[in-house]
């Protein structure tokens, strides 16, 4: 490779993958640098990829053809160590680009330098290319000739929803392996072994750290291994040795560390609309605890406050509607509360309105009134509008009838009952059907 863009993800990686020994992390790299797994029998977490018989132990033993694949999963659960330790298998050379830094030029020089390796050499490529997902549709089909005729192994890795974010002819020729946020116990185990490794961990600064600050960690993680090492790290550096030159990490070291309680969520990605829809479906289910969960989620996450209240307001109206008519008084209160003072003084009214609208009765008949209509609306789009119902602007329209035959009904009450307002093919059709709800009744 003569471009240095793509050698400058992993450096000690561009040799060909052997046996041989490979280099170290520097001993200033991050902790979660140092101690990335350099093994199958190191790596915590995705046991349903990596136990016995699982894809991952299958591929990563095994002497075979690699398929290309598509690691999607949240930061820190994994992906890059993976395929640092697919690039270990014997015989193939290991290129790894960075969909941030690389572009079409850097892939086809890649793919370009893999087919000559093979011609020349017999010798195959797995080219490693991380954050997949920036690429777009047309940089990605750079990649597709390579891929189905087996010049290159695509090992891609991505954050977001690969059956979005991968164009669909290369997603069809990839396996995609869905890596899972790391339990507590797992970042526990990662965070424990840190501790006690004096090697590549930072047991040389002789940290101490209770099992309840330790639990603490792990669940302000959010199930990425890189955030909870660097932040131990940073937590004991930050920390005094005391006399006997041990540094007790306390709540408030750690808490200044991560800067804030982390939460698995991306305003920007899938997991957004995952956190909305579980707050929708609580609040459906009349569960105002559950929905108080997934809003603190929302905001504490980063999300918009005027999103929020927009669900709330459709929520109201689609779920509730007439069972309750100031649900969507509520809601639109709090929208406008909201879009008035935003946070942090807006999660008041966003709380008032969600315990509101969880505990108001619940009804769909709004929405089912509608959706049946739309649906005669569509199937009758050239019925004409009945004449009676008709302005009669101008003379002419007059002559033919526009206006004619209609009632007044604050002069005339049986035209309620007497005259007809739908087309004469929907004649006696029901749309909307009162529920037994007091308010609606």
């Amino acid at each position: 490779m003569n471009n240095r863009r793509t050698k400058n993800l992993f450096a000690e990686w561009d040799e060909p993958a052997s046996d041989e020994t490979i280099s170290e992390p520097s001993t200033h790299a991050p902790l979660a640098e140092r101690m990335r797994p350099r093994t199958l029998a190191e790596f915590v977490g995705q046991n349903h990829l990596t136990a016995d018989r699982r894809i991952l132990r299958t591929l990563l033993e095994g002497a075979g053809a690699l398929p290309s694949l598509i690691l999607w999963g949240a930061p820190g659960t994994g992906k890059t160590t993976l395929a640092r330790l697919l690039a270990r298998r014997g015989g193939s050379q290991f290129v790894a680009l960075s969909a941030v830094f690389s572009g079409v030029r850097e892939v086809r020089a890649a793919i370009a330098d893999a087919a000559e390796a093979q011609r020349k050499k017999d010798v195959h490529t797995i080219l490693f290319l991380d954050e997949i997902h920036r690429f777009n549709k047309a940089q990605q089909d750079a990649l597709l000739p390579a891929v189905e005729a087996g010049t290159i192994t695509l090992v891609g890795a991505t954050t977001e929803n690969p059956s979005f974010e991968i164009n669909s002819a290369l997603l069809s020729r990839c396996r995609v392996l869905v890596l899972n946020p790391l339990t507590s116990e797992e970042t526990k185990t990662i965070l424990r072994r840190a501790l006690e490794d004096h090697e590549r961990g930072i047991a040389n600064l002789l940290p101490r750290i209770s099992d309840e600050n330790l639990k603490r960690l792990a669940a302000s993680s959010g199930g990425d291994a890189r955030v909870a090492l660097n932040a131990l790290e940073a937590a004991t550096l930050i920390t005094e040795p005391d006399t006997d030159s041990f540094r007790t990490i306390t709540h408030d070291a750690l808490t200044e560390a991560l800067g804030r309680a982390r939460y698995a969520y991306d305003k920007a990605g899938e997991e957004h609309y995952n956190l909305a829809s579980a707050l929708i479906k609580s609040l459906r289910n009349s569960d105002a605890n559950a929905a108080l969960y997934w809003l603190a989620r929302l905001i504490e996450g980063g999300a918009d406050p005027v999103f929020i209240a927009r669900r709330l307001c459709i929520f109201a109206s689609e779920d509730i509607g007439l069972a309750d008519p100031q649900a969507i008084v509520q809601a639109s209160a709090a929208a406008q509360i909201t879009h008035l003072i935003g946070l942090p003084e807006a999660l008041y009214p966003l709380s008032q309105a969600t315990i509101y609208l969880a505990r108001a009765p619940k009804s769909n008949s709004v929405k089912r009134a509608y959706m049946s209509a739309r649906e005669d609306a569509e199937g009758t789009a050239s019925e004409p509008v009945p004449l009676h119902l008709r302005n009669a602007i101008t003379g002419l329209m007059k002559r033919e009838g526009y206006g004619k035959g209609y009632r007044y009904v604050h002069d005339d009450r049986r035209a309620r009952e007497e005259m007809t307002c739908l087309p004469e093919k929907l004649h006696g059709r029901v749309y909307y059907e009162e529920t037994e709800t007091p308010d609606e009744a």
